[in-house]
């Protein structure tokens, strides 16, 4: 009886053994609906982006752009080292006169300078010339025959009298930004007497009151 039993219960174990295991439920459970969409969240409105201001455009380079000023020149006298400059102090309307190196030893005499009423740019940053700090350039026309002769301002206008051209108003450059965004370099193509001498931007007039700036050369260049 005790060897049957333990037959039997060796012939069920063994079948338990090769028994196929349950099979597993491959496909994943689907979420309740409730699940799949989720639980409603307060969203805040999204904010409406402003419009982006228009950036202004550049400021066109034009004349205004320079600071033509007219000046006096109170000393001047042949510079030591370079034999084409003559060093001269322009008042300028200023708290003290300018220092300033023009190339005109071939063209005028120390004589010819001194107490002379000329149109100066004047805002150009200093730098030296052969050594001799420079800060400002003044005006005068040439021709393709190399005649050289300053631009000559109206008589009646006062020292530190501003330069002005009828359409091209405007407040002049830093000297910064003259040099910067090489202002004179693109005005004075534009430069120029006309046929009766009178010097302008673009034909217009340079003037300053009620007359205009006048060079002794005319269709010349400007600078």
């Amino acid at each position: 009886m005790k060897r049957s039993a333990l037959l039997l219960s060796a012939v069920v174990t063994g079948a338990c053994a090769f028994a196929p295991a349950p099979r597993r439920n491959t496909h994943p459970q689907q979420a309740s609906p409730v699940e799949a969409e989720g639980t409603p969240t307060d969203k805040k409105p999204k904010k409406k982006k402003k419009p982006q201001q228009q950036q202004q455009a550049p400021a066109e380079i034009d004349v205004s752009k320079l600071n033509i000023v007219v000046g006096e020149i109170k000393k001047a006298w042949e510079h030591e080292e370079a034999d084409k400059l003559f060093c001269e102090e322009i008042d300028c309307g200023e708290d003290e006169p300018r220092q300033i190196a023009s190339g005109l030893r071939a063209y005028y005499n120390v004589d010819d300078l001194v107490g002379r009423r000329v149109c100066v740019l004047a805002n150009l940053k200093a730098r030296k010339l052969v050594g001799f700090p420079s800060h400002g350039m003044v005006l005068c026309a040439s021709d393709e025959e190399g005649g050289v002769v300053f631009v000559d301002p109206p008589t009646d206008a006062k020292v530190g009298d501003r330069v002005t051209c009828e359409g091209f108003e405007g407040e002049p450059a830093t000297e910064n930004q003259v040099q910067k965004k090489k202002i004179f370099e693109k005005v004075y193509p534009d430069l120029r007497t006309d046929a009766n001498g009178v010097a302008c931007y673009k034909g217009k007039p340079l003037a300053v009151g009620g007359g205009t700036c006048v060079a002794s050369l005319v269709d010349a260049q400007v600078s």
